[in-house]
């Protein structure tokens, strides 16, 4: 029963890049002739967010995030900004990508997926470089109304750093400045994606967490992609709404049984850090 967003916000790094490719191939092909305006028209990264918006007759904000690794953020802090100005607004917050045959060349070319065929299941249990490569769409409606919501944004923050120590500072910075007085986090979910390189930022995020709070990791369901904190925002969503955690994405155990306050770290290739703080509805 939501009402026509007044905007829609849209984050990816791989959105577009596809038709963007065969396009390129198109100018080859046809020696920069007369060339068929769709994969150009499809090759934006703003195609998606377009294409939304013509379908749903939607004139309002409209914009897409290419942040990469950092992407969902900027959305997320658009989103916040927005609602600043326009408190009575909806938004339409999302983030989506795709396992393209190009974007997985590039990435495999580049070394972050894995050399060895792997089930995701064992992806925690492999010490090797790289992951496995993952796609997802996560769609939001986001406003300011308490009533209704599933659950609510109390901060985000990113880092582009490859010093897990300055990593360590910064988080606490943010715990400190963020987290209600006398309020604790009860859930960590972290971006943990089997690739020994990043694990020292993982391990160092979880040293902070008192023994109670539990810990979990999605990417084994996901695979690895640039946007993918948009699918743990949405798992978040489902773990407020039913106050359960699947034991499949259980690292760690804690002793609470209620998930309030969630904590969502995410590393992308080792420099793009982000944090989001959520409480539940």
């Amino acid at each position: 029963n939501n009402q026509k967003p007044d905007g829609i916000i849209i984050a990816t790094a791989n959105g577009g890049k596809d038709d963007c490719v065969k396009f390129l191939y198109q100018i080859i092909d046809y020696e920069e002739g007369l060339l068929t305006p769709m994969n150009f028209v499809q090759g934006t990264p703003n195609a998606i967010a377009a294409q939304i918006g013509l379908l749903t007759k939607n004139h309002g904000y409209n914009i897409t995030h290419l942040h990469v690794g950092l992407a969902f953020e900027f959305a997320l802090i658009d989103a916040d900004m927005m609602l600043i100005e326009n408190p009575l607004n909806n938004y339409l917050v999302g983030a989506v990508d795709d396992i393209a045959p190009y974007n997985y060349y590039f990435e495999d070319k580049s070394g972050w997926y894995k050399k060895d065929i792997i089930s995701n299941t064992a992806l925690y249990d492999t010490n090797s470089p790289g992951s496995i490569a993952g796609e997802a769409a996560a769609i939001f409606i986001v406003n300011s109304n308490k009533k209704g919501s599933v659950a609510k944004l109390l901060a985000v923050d990113t880092l582009h750093h490859e010093d897990e120590l300055v990593m360590k500072e910064k988080l606490l910075h943010f715990l400190q400045k963020h987290l209600p007085a006398g309020e604790k986090i009860d859930l960590l979910l972290t971006g943990e994606n089997g690739d020994n390189r990043l694990l020292k930022y993982y391990s160092t995020c979880e040293s902070l967490m008192n023994e109670d709070v539990t810990i979990a990791r999605f990417k084994h369901m996901s695979g690895e992609y640039p946007t993918a904190t948009a699918m743990g925002l949405w798992l978040c969503c489902e773990i407020f709404q039913k106050n359960t955690l699947p034991t499949h994405m259980v690292k760690r155990k804690g002793s609470g049984m209620v998930y309030k306050n969630v904590l969502i770290y995410n590393n992308y290739k080792g420099i793009q850090h982000s944090f989001i703080l959520l409480a539940a509805g």
